[in-house]
Formats: structure tokens, sequence, C-alpha cells
């Protein structure tokens, strides 16, 4: 853990969106070396409104748009990203028509797609994560793309082994995993025809403070709930940096696609829960061993090609334990990190 001082945390909704969505200086630059509109494909879920205010306020241009689609079941979020100067389109992603009908833009950010509930919806989540990239990966032909994907599609990998690498072969462990595999093969394929430029964005468990590995080990010690440690290490990331990097990485789109981890460094559960305990004054418990595999990423490849400055992991602790104590709202987003059978 990072010895640094500790910064303050977000002190309410508002606070923890304006942390999310501020853009540093390397994502104002290639965003400025990028020209035209940007859109995000499936901007209301988790990560979408952060990093469309994020993009809306790293272009200083007023005429490039920032678009932001989704069926937005929740009104007043698209509201609210809206009066923030993003144009917000309601469309059902899965819906070829609706999808055609969509405005064009060179740089595309897709982050559409299911996992939770995917073990009793199987057909649901074949179509939103492979169907409904047909259609955007067909009507974005031709544009630079960032596909969101996951550190599932590696499966479980020895710790000692440092994490899955880019190059390592796709192992699909259950449907969540399989149908997201599906997804990237869509993109290649549409990409390789089309001479695409197109990025897989794999990323491994982002933490806002509403949702995240971070904010449920930091629910389980201040409950004093045990923590079973079977899955023993995880890489966590804070989702601005997260979002920093998902738009920086529209530079690095290329063809053929590449793939890029991106996370933060591997880390013991033990010692994330031991953080937040010691935030707390709280005694963590524990339950169980690590087990010798778990689901990991190396970020060598990660830092090579976007150098940046994460938020510690003493900060993002101190963070969520001060959100969940001070009763911040919580999503109910379990991320089901600690599930060792595909099963989501």
């Amino acid at each position: 853990m990072s010895a640094s001082a500790v910064p303050a945390p977000p002190a309410d909704e508002a606070a923890l969106e304006a942390a999310l969505s501020a853009p540093d200086g390397a994502t104002v630059a290639a965003l400025a070396a990028l020209p035209g509109d940007v859109i995000i494909l499936g901007a209301g879920g988790k990560m979408g409104p952060s990093l469309a205010r994020m993009a809306r306020r790293a272009i200083a241009d007023p005429g490039r748009r920032v678009v932001a689609v989704s069926r937005f079941a929740d009104a007043r979020a698209a509201e609210a990203l809206a009066a923030d100067g993003i144009t917000v389109v309601r469309a059902d992603l899965a819906d070829p028509a609706q999808v055609a009908g969509l405005p064009w833009a060179p740089n595309v950010l897709w982050l559409a797609g299911q996992k939770f509930g995917t073990q009793g919806d199987p057909v649901g989540t074949w179509t939103h994560n492979v169907v409904a990239s047909v259609h955007a990966a067909e009507r974005y032909a031709g544009a630079r793309v960032v596909c969101f994907s996951t550190g599932n599609v590696y499966g479980r990998t020895p710790v000692a082994r440092g994490g899955s690498r880019e190059a390592d072969a796709l192992v699909p462990d259950g449907e969540y995993a399989a149908s997201t595999i599906g997804r990237e093969r869509v993109f290649a394929a549409v990409a390789r025809r089309a001479g695409s430029s197109l990025l897989l964005y794999r990323l491994f468990y982002a933490c806002d403070l509403r949702y995240g590995i971070a904010t449920e080990l930091a629910r389980r010690v201040l409950a004093r709930e045990p923590i079973d440690l079977a899955t023993g290490w995880v890489n966590v990331i804070w989702q601005g940096d997260a979002n920093r990097l998902a738009l920086r990485a529209l530079a690095l789109a290329d063809a053929p696609p590449v793939a890029l981890n991106v996370t933060g460094a591997m880390v013991a559960v033990r010692a994330l829960a031991e953080e937040m305990g010691a935030a707390a004054g709280v005694a963590p418990v524990f339950t169980g061993a690590e087990a010798p595999d778990a689901l990991v990423a190396s970020v060598d490849a990660l830092h090579a090609r976007l150098p940046h400055e994460a938020l510690p992991l003493d900060a993002l602790c101190a963070w969520a334990v001060a959100w969940v104590r001070g009763g911040g709202r919580l999503l109910d987003r379990p991320t089901k990190y600690a599930v060792r059978d595909g099963r989501f």
C-alpha cells in the first residue's frame, strides 16, 4: 500500500461525480488530437454518465459533440447529462433500426452489455453482449472504436504468474465470459473488413464508491462480517482513472485490433481489508484461505502504452470506508469478484 497523504474523500454525490469526471492533461491532449464528435454507446450504465461528462469537460471546442446513447430508463439521468452540455439520444441498442438511425461520430466507445443476472437469462446476455454488438459494429464501421470488455475473458490464472497478459488464450468460464468474447470477435471481424481502428478495453473491477470491490469490502469490514479469502487476489482501479484511460485509449485504437488490460496492480484481498480496517478503526474478520489462482491481470502493457498516476489504493480504501460509514448512496451492483464458477 502507498504511504501517500490521503486526499479528502468526496463529501456527497455531486462531489463524487465531479471527481469521477475530472480529466487530466493527458486526456485533454488525447481528445484534442482526435477530430470529430465522441459517441458513448451504453451511456446509461455505471460508468457511462461520468465518462460522458469527462469527455465534455476535456473537449474545449463547443462545436464538437459528446453524444450519450442509452434507453435511459431514468429520465433524470438523461436530463442531468443534457444540462451538462451532452447530446442525449434515447435508443435501444438491441434494435437494429434504432442503431441505424444513430448519429455518426468518428470516435466511439462501446460500454453496453450485461453481466448481472447472466445465469438466469442467457438469451438476454447474448442479445446484449453479442447481437447488439453486431448492429453497433456495422453502424460505426470505419470509425475509431474502444470496445469495453472484461478480464473474465481470460479465466483464472495462477497468482504466482503475475496475472493474465493480453496475448494469452481466452478461456471462457460461463455464459458471461463466453458472450463477452463473442462481443470482442464481432467488433474485430467488422473492423477487419472495414479497416476500422479498434481497441479491446479489458477492464478489471472499476470502483466508484457507490459500487465496486473496495465498497463491498468496506461494508463487510464495518459490519464485522467475515471476508472469504478463497479469491485472495484482485485488481482494482478508481473509476475516474478508468474513465481517463478509456478516452486516451481512443488514440491507441489500431488496425489490426489491439487489446489492453486496464486496472490497477494485483493486490491481496487481505491487504485491502486490513487497510480499510486501519482507516475504520475496526479489525477485519477473515474466513478460509487463499486459493493459488484468481482472475487477475498483468498491467505491464497498460503502463507502457498509457503511463498515468493512479489514485493510490490507500486513498481508495479510506474513501470507501468514509462513503459507507457516512451513509453514501450505494448501487445494487455486486461485483461478484469471489465467484469461481463463472455463474453470475
